[in-house]
């Protein structure tokens, strides 16, 4: 077809007479200039600029993975904390020059603390940590408990002269009582064991659990209470809110 090409129309219609002459131009499309060897190699790399990167190099929105991870802090949980309020063995009063602080055990005493011992193994009490009176006969007591029961040797162990004195002070061994568990425990330690004397033992046992409580020689009351720390366990129960789960005595089983 040549540039410049005639074409002749008729209308069909008769309202129209005379053909209807139409010029085209035809101009062919000049041809692409051929492609340099540098904007070939531009054109590759953006192709490869737009692929997708490798998984070591995508950079994910973990934001809301590390906040659902955060809400679970096995740190910030309450935990059961168990407290053994334990009085001391029967104690002799053979030798009557003896100051009331340094009477031994009698032997129905030594007997009744290695009972005590296996009963509070057999129940799966078994402190991490023991406070004590500095009596010789609370003494003697933990001492047969540890022989009887090889565990007890593991716990950590503090003598406290105040807890011999504070029993015969009216209402104020309980708050003695917690003040030294504070003190001296630790996140991580569930289980207490305080060894003293009445009217005290008794009265705290009472105070902490709000059952009134009878504590004979070598007699215990196992006391649990939830919390974080030992400190929010006694401030989450406050007084009475301790549950008794047992009363263990070495003449027969637990009162449960």
């Amino acid at each position: 077809m040549n540039a410049n090409t005639t074409l002749t129309l008729t209308n069909i219609t008769t309202s129209i007479k005379k053909p209807l002459v139409l010029t085209m131009k035809f101009c062919p499309c000049p041809s692409p200039p051929p492609t340099s060897p540098i904007s070939s190699i531009r054109s590759s790399c953006r192709r490869r600029r737009t692929r997708s990167l490798p998984p070591s190099l995508v950079i994910q929105d973990t934001s809301t993975t590390t906040a659902a991870a955060s809400d679970i802090d096995t740190d910030s949980l309450s935990v059961s904390r168990r407290l053994i309020l334990l009085r001391h063995a029967k104690s002799s009063w053979d030798d009557r020059s003896l100051r009331d602080h340094d009477r031994p055990l009698s032997k129905s005493g030594e007997l009744d603390a290695a009972k005590v011992s296996q009963k509070l193994q057999q129940l799966g009490w078994i402190p991490q940590l023991i406070l004590s009176s500095d009596a010789l006969r609370t003494k003697q007591t933990l001492k047969i408990m540890q022989q009887q029961v090889p565990d007890f040797l593991d716990a950590e162990v503090h003598f406290i002269s105040s807890f011999y004195s504070i029993a015969a002070m009216d209402g104020q061994t309980a708050d003695h009582l917690q003040q030294a568990i504070c003190n001296y425990s630790r996140d991580d330690i569930l289980t207490v064991m305080c060894m003293g004397h009445n009217r005290g033992w008794e009265e705290a046992a009472s105070m902490f659990s709000g059952d009134s409580i009878e504590l004979n020689t070598c007699n215990a009351a196992l006391l649990e209470a939830a919390g974080k720390s030992w400190e929010e366990a006694f401030a989450s129960a406050g007084p009475g809110g301790w549950k008794l789960q047992a009363i263990v005595k070495p003449s027969d089983s637990p009162m449960l």
